[in-house]
């Protein structure tokens, strides 16, 4: 695999000391001025992973956006899947392109000998013991493993036969000297030819079962497909010991591979046939069994059928076990959880779910650990006294913790609360590796109390993280640090619990964030981990503030402002704007109203960030809060979509427009997805904006009948809800200037690139102002540096002519 500097038909690009310089070669592709190239074209920060004891950091450098030639490369789309046919890899993968490690008591950094060049590495992960890292290595026609060792700084290849990793996981660490993964059984030219006559026509066929999913993507979609998917996904499961490779078992599809905490057995989940048509692979007909380490069945758990005939509506379920795994806490027990109302949640009963396990050896009849009288949702396992189980209703937008003791089977409840109540989350237990070398909750206080650690730490004041310890007997809290008001602070690992030595990730609006070492017993000076620079330049001397204000009906809103450089309201006047946001239901309105993310972060930049703009002289109002809110316990949100979405949009508007620094008469939105329909939704509605930006947006909601966002209503439940909620269907009335972007390849349930093509299609037919931009081989998040470039490109070129251009009169 050979990766260019970026040399395309349209564009060449020479990247030198964060800059760029440009020779134009053709007028297809185009470029948005130079600040904005050069804020996307800034090296990142490198990604950290730690180990376990807190001693290295292992530091990785990743290329992003690769040239839209790399994207245009054959691919396969089969089952959801998205396949590079010549490695049996994923396609479409942004590889690490250096390794390096950092002790974090000294500070040393060490570079790893051995490594491939160039390097397009993946999915780096500890050993059990933090004495080596593992990763694999992808090129243009296999994928190989490389071990690294802390003490050497050396990397070899471990395997010998190409990794075969398209399902699950690339591979896992089974102990010490010995990794588990899955081989290509031949090469990927075998691969099936297309017959040039086909063996006959592709049929589907129901007989009277309902089957009301939703609309994915990439699908098979015929008998040759299943041949296709059959050949890439089959494998041979393998065992690695010091570079040995011994096989397990025979030849399968395996989803998903886990090894029990005293490694002596497998849990196993195979697909097979017959392949739908109307699901992705997750949902295909599946075996579940636990296995010897030669492959060897012991016991078949569960024979799962297809999940096309799962219910509708949210907290519906198939009626068969689901949420196999492996009890940390113990040396081979699984557990697995099933319906008791038989899968519909309207059924009225005490318990909806129970939870069951099975030891090893595996003979006999499961055991009822506990019911829960919500959806399970998981548990974290401590040891023989303290585990948490989660359960929940996501119609209701409700969840409970609870404590349970596996010793006596009492199940407690310690919180109840909304998941959208970002103000009473706890946070999550902190966790240590038992004997078994699992993640296990720590305990404390002589197993009286958990450390809770809250990374958001949201308040009203903004977020501010904090370490905790939560009494599990009078569920109290003890918040043992918060981050300082005025600063972004959290605890990335607990280094030390009883001495409470922590490390933490530290940041500003002006400071990029870096780890440090902090002791909160011995109250020493903080000590720097790490020193990585702001590769952002051109926003020096941005500011940024989280703005609040308050819409019609009372809801408080939020939002982040930037303003350019050196702008003064009094002298300059008010600006253009853009403001951009991304709707979200609540069934609470002060759920809604509470504050949400921080000022004090620093502002890190993608590809599909607003903040480029405020280079270009606007002020860009990003994550405006556009709540839809249930108005009454007989409504669902979306019941006043429309009617919300313009309150939202009016109170932003007011409230910069009384600070004065936003320009009534000169307001651009935009979105992207959800955020695109928000966006189409307003330009039709409402007369606010003098454009619009929608990128890959879903915007007829009869293309998706069975329900969609958080929306579990079907189109023939609710088609008034439909009709209204799509701005399709007032294609008519959006008369301001559009600008849709979509890509050509979106893979998302939902926004199939047919969207954008018939709405721009029905604004054409109606005289409006619009312009389709559709970005070759572009999924839903977009990767090709010439495409996101050239979005960029447009998305100035539209808001330079319909609103800064407009004039600050109506």
């Amino acid at each position: 695999m050979t990766r260019r500097i970026i040399t395309l038909f349209a564009c060449c690009y020479f990247i030198a000391a964060g800059t760029i310089a440009v020779a134009q070669e053709d007028a297809s592709y185009k470029l948005p001025p130079k600040d904005i190239a050069d804020l996307l074209l800034a090296k990142p920060a490198p990604g950290v992973s730690i180990d376990s004891k807190g001693e290295w950091m292992a530091l990785t450098e990743i290329s992003l956006y690769p040239s839209v030639e790399e994207l245009a490369r054959p691919e396969l789309r089969l089952a959801g899947l998205r396949i590079n046919p010549n490695n049996y890899a994923p396609s479409r993968q942004n590889f690490i392109n250096n390794i390096y490690f950092k002790n974090i008591a000294t500070g040393k950094e060490l570079s790893i000998s051995g490594l491939p060049a160039p390097l397009f590495a993946g999915g780096v992960s500890w050993s059990p013991n933090d004495k080596k890292i593992a990763f694999t290595h992808t090129t243009g026609d296999r994928v190989d493993l490389y071990v690294v060792e802390v003490a050497t700084q050396k990397a070899t290849k471990a395997n010998k036969s190409p990794l075969n990793v398209l399902m699950g996981s690339s591979f896992q660490w089974y102990d010490d000297n010995t990794l588990l993964y899955r081989t290509a059984l031949q090469p990927a030219t075998a691969a099936p030819p297309k017959p040039l006559m086909p063996q006959g026509p592709t049929i589907q066929e129901n007989y009277g079962k309902a089957a009301p999913r939703p609309t994915f993507q990439d699908l098979i979609k015929s008998p040759y497909d299943e041949q296709l998917f059959a050949f890439y996904v089959t494998s041979q499961l393998v065992k690695n010991t010091n570079g040995v490779e011994t096989k397990i078992g025979e030849p399968a599809i395996y989803s998903s591979v886990s090894v029990s905490p005293d490694k002596n057995y497998l849990m196993l989940r195979t697909l097979r046939n017959p392949f739908s048509y109307l699901v992705t692979a997750g949902g295909f007909p599946s075996k579940v069994v636990i296995a010897d380490l030669s492959g060897k069945v012991i016991k078949t758990l569960a024979e799962l059928p297809s999940s096309e005939t799962a219910p509708s509506g949210r907290d519906n379920v198939q009626n068969v076990p689901r949420g196999f795994e492996w009890r940390d806490d113990e040396a081979a027990t699984v557990v697995w959880s099933a319906p008791l109302d038989s899968g519909m949640i309207k059924k009225e009963m005490e318990f909806h779910d129970a939870v069951y396990a099975l030891s090893a050896p595996f003979t006999g009849e499961p055991k009822t650990l506990f019911k829960t009288q919500m959806r399970y949702w998981g548990a974290m396992w401590g040891n023989n006294t303290v585990a948490l189980v989660t359960e929940g209703l996501s119609g209701k937008q409700v969840m409970r913790t609870n404590r349970y003791n596996p010793s006596t089977g009492q199940l407690d409840k310690l919180v109840e609360r909304n998941t959208t109540d970002s103000y009473s989350n706890p946070g999550t237990p902190v966790m240590e590796k038992n004997g078994f070398g699992r993640w296990v909750i720590k305990p404390i206080d002589k197993g009286a109390k958990v450390l809770m650690n809250n990374t958001t730490g949201a308040s009203p004041k903004g977020d501010l993280p904090y370490l905790a310890t939560f009494d599990l007997a009078t569920k109290q809290t003890e918040t043992l640090w918060r981050c300082p008001e005025g600063s972004f602070e959290f605890v990335a690992r607990v280094l030390d619990a009883d001495k409470l030595q922590l490390l933490t990730r530290r940041e500003s609006e002006k400071d990029m964030p870096n780890y440090w070492v902090k002791n909160l017993r011995l109250r020493i000076a903080d000590r720097q981990v790490t020193n990585f620079a702001s590769p952002y330049p051109q926003l020096e001397g941005v500011s940024k503030q989280k703005v609040s204000y308050k819409r019609a009906d009372g809801v408080d809103l939020t939002g982040d402002l930037y303003l350019p450089k050196g702008y003064d309201p009094q002298r300059d006047g008010p600006l253009p704007t853009l403001l951009w946001a991304y709707p979200a239901e609540y069934n609470s309105a002060a759920d809604a109203a509470q504050v949400r993310g921080s000022e004090h972060r620093f502002t890190m930049l993608n590809w599909g960030s607003p903040v480029f703009y405020v280079t270009q002289g606007y002020a860009v109002l990003n994550n405006a809060e556009m709540p839809i809110v249930a108005t009454s316990a007989d409504k669902k949100p979306n019941d006043d979509f429309v009617a919300q979405l313009t309150m939202n949009a009016e109170a932003a508007i007011n409230k910069l427009a009384e600070m004065g620094v936003g320009d009534k008469n000169r307001m651009a939105v935009g979105g992207h997805s959800y955020g695109a329909f928000m966006t189409a939704n307003l330009l039709a509605h409402t007369d606010l904006f003098k454009a619009g930006i929608a990128r890959s947006g879903a915007y007829n909601r009869t293309l998706t009948p069975f329900g969609f966002q958080n929306e579990d209503r079907t189109y023939w439940e609710a088609p008034e809800v439909y009709h209204g909620m799509s701005p399709f269907s007032y294609a008519n009335k959006i008369k301001t200037p559009i600008l849709m972007i979509h890509g050509e390849a979106d893979n998302n349930s939902g926004t199939f690139p047919i969207q954008s093509e018939r709405l721009f299609n029905a604004i054409k037919g109606h005289g409006g102002t619009v312009k389709y931009v559709q970005l070759p081989h572009e999924s839903h998040g977009y990767q090709g540096r010439e495409n996101i470039l050239h979005m960029l490109y447009e998305q100035n070129a539209w808001l330079e002519k319909y609103v800064k251009a407009a004039g600050s009169k109506p």
